[in-house]
């Protein structure tokens, strides 16, 4: 650009390097590799977890030893060099405590915090998206930290640490499978049911156990049909004389390395064939930026032990930084920013907070100190400092400055504040304060208003770790009101948090009304607030609670004349059920109305449903945005809910989408509670509004249990004999159910694409959820139906292959035997397709094992991606049996009965995970697959 001093050069090279990290900012982790050794990891302390020093002893003897192990996993490449431990300050002050800068337990990398439902201690990563992408957060237990006991379940804390680093980090999977344990193998020349494991050379025995309350006794797995009997587990051998794989079972003293090309077991029906397309975790790791930017060490050890900094969050310092220059006066934004910030005001910052207000336009003005939050009163006395009037130039690093001053009038330095930065204008000179924002250690969270403010504004966000919001203009608050409700405490007590049940606004033409229902469910209740806000002329309000009692117009409040709002708080604890209002627009014209309504946890010791909305552009073409919402109740997916996707930016209709978690499409795992879709109507450098709905129906909804977690090792054989660890702990369908209802969340975030479209045309997406399995001389196909552009649509055709060998089919899929598909016409993107092939020259027989992908097509040149592989099975067990009441382990083969049950009992049946074979559940398990992996 003409005339830029090199200031503003510098601060367009940063903006430039930011643009190709977004995937690392969007996570919201501050790590950063210096020389092999990951600088600024950040560990948070949960502050519902009571205060035990042995925590953060224990953490840091899990860093220091995982940081070794990860060192020669890493064939002498990575270690950790600099951790900050996270204290809650609901811990005791201590003066070794630094206080907290831009960290928080929000965005930390690692958690720990108890588990909801107290059920398992289960470490686990919580990881969004597909093959290579990073990793949300790492979770913890304080009783896995500190019970010396689940060292046999789990092994060495400081191996399970690299185990889900690998998640976290390089974006690979787990490489056991505990809802498909065993899998038909041909590896050996023959058929035969092996563990899924890697590598193969892991040894160790299948053992039932059997339990009579306390009492226990194991024994041989029996067959039933193809695999071993539900329940059956793997047991390994506690000492091994093999060294792979870290991602299967880290536990055993003997196993150093991840499973790489030459170890890796291909046929494994796990999730690291399915989501990596049969690629080796070592081979993924290769491939990551970190290995790419990286060399060998010459050192037998890691270079540095790790360095940890104790740092304690402080009270929530605030100051709202608000644009009053004169283009506030357009598009109604001054009365719009002055509704807003009300609803933040009176309902959405924490009690006890401290709270200022600054103005600016062509210079700053501090209009109120920073105040604390004590009660109601507080409150509205702090609502009358927002501004009702705008004009002049703007002057955004002179509103930075002025708020840090605010800030540090009351606690001498700017540590883990937060600036709250709304404008809608430009300002030529934001490059002059880039460095004093990153020295302050505050954390800014920015708002651009419209079309037309800055786009250097979210680099301010970027470098603080702050959040980056986006309001379009509206004649009717509620866009922006949807952005304050989402600058929430980010200490991890989710129940003093305000949470958004609501949010929409109409047009309602003269004379008529609008009627609708906003359900408040038993987990929250308390602070509810309903916000009516209209364009022209108030209209009239009726609102009934689920038990009839009904509220009018003069039982909202209106702040004053000018206010085009009113307000209404519900005394104690809000009435669960279904809430019916009645607008009436009896006014002589047309106008726009919108509904907000706002919530905190109804109770500390249960936690509410939340929805969390995120995005991220793929980096390989044609890149593609996948729009993700994460539905939860505490550290439980919450499955079956409904969630609408609504992307906005000004001067363009909005677009809807439906988010999907059904294991297909952008979404990468089936039942995991992210609820996941593409979006590709989209511009590079553009703004766009994200807006996530999540609704619950008590009839629908569902707890499920998170993926990707360490595996709990059922026991070991040592010397011949079988030592059990106690069985892993269940939650009942009764607990998943009773805890769910009926809810409605809403959930906001933007998002600028740094990439444009490598293509006019996206093509189909790729089939992610291919099943087989053979019976009657037939193999049988089930799939998810892409669209003809990625989820989207219908695709003109499909390509089926099969082969006898995986590998050759995934590496030579056009030169594969061809499968006639005239009579295949897809059906509409998301629905379930079956088809049969009848092999014409091929004989099915014990040991028949065959290899199907495929392609869809959307025009001959326009083909999706070869879809995962899936495996069809026909095998007889060599000693399958009937067991009877007497029968231990016994009993001869009966050829005729192994028949029938092979015929019988789907035969050789569908791999869910890349491969294998429809696995018999554990018996509890059958009830309820959200509880799958």
């Amino acid at each position: 650009k003409q005339g830029e001093g090199p200031v503003m050069v510098a601060f367009w090279s940063l903006i430039f390097l930011l643009a190709f990290q977004l995937p690392h900012v969007a996570r919201g982790s501050m790590v950063w590799l210096n020389q092999g050794g990951y600088e600024d990891l950040v560990i948070a302390i949960n502050p519902r977890v009571p205060e035990d020093a042995n925590i953060i002893e224990n953490t840091k003897a899990m860093v220091n030893n995982a940081s070794n192990y990860l060192y020669e996993a890493t064939q002498y490449r990575f270690f950790f060099k600099s951790v900050k431990i996270i204290i809650p300050k609901t811990w005791k002050k201590n003066t070794t405590y630094a206080r907290v800068k831009t960290e928080s337990y929000n965005k930390a990398d690692v958690i720990i915090a108890d588990p909801f439902l107290k059920y398992g201690d289960d470490p686990y990563t919580l990881q969004y998206g597909g093959c290579k992408e990073q990793g949300r957060y790492i979770h913890f237990t304080p009783n896995f930290l500190l019970k010396s006991s689940l060292l046999n379940v789990y092994g060495d804390r400081g191996r399970v640490f690299v185990h889900e680093w690998a998640h976290l980090r390089w974006g690979v999977f787990d490489e056991y499978n505990n809802d498909a344990p065993f899998y038909v193998s041909t590896n050996s020349g023959k058929a035969s049911v092996e563990a899924t494991r890697c590598s193969t050379d892991v040894t160790g025995v299948p053992v039932f156990q059997e339990c009579n309350g306390n009492n226990c006794n194991e024994r041989a797995c029996r067959y039933d049909g193809q695999l071993y009997e539900a329940g059956c587990t793997f047991v390994p051998d506690k000492q091994q004389n093999i060294r792979t794989s870290i991602m299967y079972m880290q536990s055993l003293s003997s196993v150093v390395k991840f499973c790489d090309k030459d170890t890796h077991n291909v046929e494994a029906p796990n999730l690291q064939n399915k989501i990596c397309n049969f690629k080796s975790t070592w081979e993924v790791i290769m491939e990551s930026g970190d290995f790419q930017n990286s060399s060998v060490l010459n050192n037998s050890g890691p270079p540095f032990e790790p360095t940890f900094s104790l740092l304690q969050t402080q009270d929530r310092a605030v100051c709202l930084v608000l644009d009053v220059s004169g283009s506030m006066s357009a598009s109604n934004r001054i009365n719009n920013l002055y509704q807003a910030a009300e609803v933040f005001l009176l309902q959405i910052i924490e009690i006890g907070s401290w709270v200022g207000i600054v103005t600016f336009s062509s210079t700053a003005y501090e209009k109120v100190s920073l105040t604390q939050i004590t009660s109601d009163t507080t409150r509205r006395s702090l609502t009358q400092y927002l501004p009702t009037s705008a004009g002049g130039g703007t002057k955004i690093c002179e509103g930075v400055k002025t708020g840090f001053q605010v800030i540090r009038n009351k606690f001498q330095n700017t540590y883990g504040s937060e600036i709250v930065l709304l404008t809608d204008g430009e300002d030529s000179s934001m490059s002059t304060c880039l460095e004093t924002v990153k020295q302050s250690g505050a954390i800014i969270h920015t708002i651009a208003l419209g079309p037309s403010a800055a786009k250097e504004l979210d680099e301010f966000s970027k470098i603080t770790g702050g959040l980056t919001l986006y309001a379009t203009d509206t004649v009717v608050p509620s866009k922006l009101i949807e952005s304050f409700s989402g600058i929430t405490s980010g200490s991890g007590d989710i129940t003093e948090q305000s949470i958004q049940l609501e949010s929409k606004d109409l047009t309602v033409a003269s004379k008529q009304w609008i009627n609708d229902t906003v359900t408040i469910d038993k987990t929250v209740g308390n602070d509810t607030f309903f916000v009516i806000a209209w364009s022209n002329y108030q209209p009239r309000i009726f609102l009934t609670d689920p038990k009839g009692k009904q509220y009018g117009t003069s039982d909202f409040e209106t702040e004053n004349s000018n206010t085009r709002a009113a307000r209404l708080g519900i005394n104690g604890t809000a009435e669960a059920g279904d809430w019916h209002y009645y607008i009436d627009n009896d006014s002589t014209q047309s106008q726009s109305i919108s509904v907000t309504v706002t919530s905190r946890a109804a109770a500390s010791d249960v936690p509410p449903v939340t929805v969390k909305a995120y995005m991220n552009q793929m980096n390989t073409a044609p890149y593609p945005i996948v729009i993700y919402a994460e539905v939860s109740q505490e550290f439980l997916p919450v499955l079956g809910a409904t969630v609408i996707a609504t992307i906005e930016k000004d001067g363009a209709a909005a677009e809807s989408l439906q988010l999907l978690d059904n294991g297909a499409g952008a979404d990468t795992i089936k039942n995991d509670g992210i609820y996941s879709r593409y979006f590709t109507s989209f511009q590079s450098g553009q703004r766009y509004s994200l807006k996530v709905n999540a609704r619950g129906r008590n009839t629908t909804v569902r707890l499920g249990r998170r993926q990707n977690r360490a595996l709990y090792i059922p026991g070991y054989r040592e010397n011949g004999k079988i030592q059990m660890n106690a069985p892993r702990p269940e939650f009942s369908d009764e607990e998943i159910q009773a805890q769910l209802g009926n809810f409605n969340r809403i959930a906001t975030n933007s998002f600028v694409p740094t990439i444009s479209p490598g293509t006019t045309s996206f093509p189909p997406g790729r089939i992610t959820d291919l099943q087989a399995y053979i019976e009657n001389n037939a193999i049988f196909l089930t799939w998810t139906a892409p669209g003809s552009v990625l989820d989207n649509g219908q695709a003109d055709h499909y390509i089926i292959k099969t082969s006898e060998n995986l590998l050759a089919l995934r590496d030579d899929f056009d030169n594969a035997t061809t499968v006639n598909t005239a009579n295949l016409v897809p059906k509409s993107a998301g629905t379930t397709e079956i088809f049969t092939i009848k092999p014409e020259n091929l004989t099915i027989e014990n040991g028949t094992i065959i290899y199907v992908a495929m392609r869809a097509a959307a025009t001959t040149n326009l083909t999706s991606d070869v879809s995962n592989i899936a495996q069809a099975t026909w095998f007889i067990p060599p000693k399958a049996s009937v067991p009877s009441d007497d029968e231990d382990n016994k009993g001869g083969v009966n050829i005729t009965v192994i028949v029938a049950i092979a015929a019988g009992c789907v035969v050789a049946v569908c791999i869910i995970v890349s491969s294998t074979v429809c696995v018999l559940q554990k018996k509890n398990r059958r009830k309820d697959p959200a509880i799958r992996m």
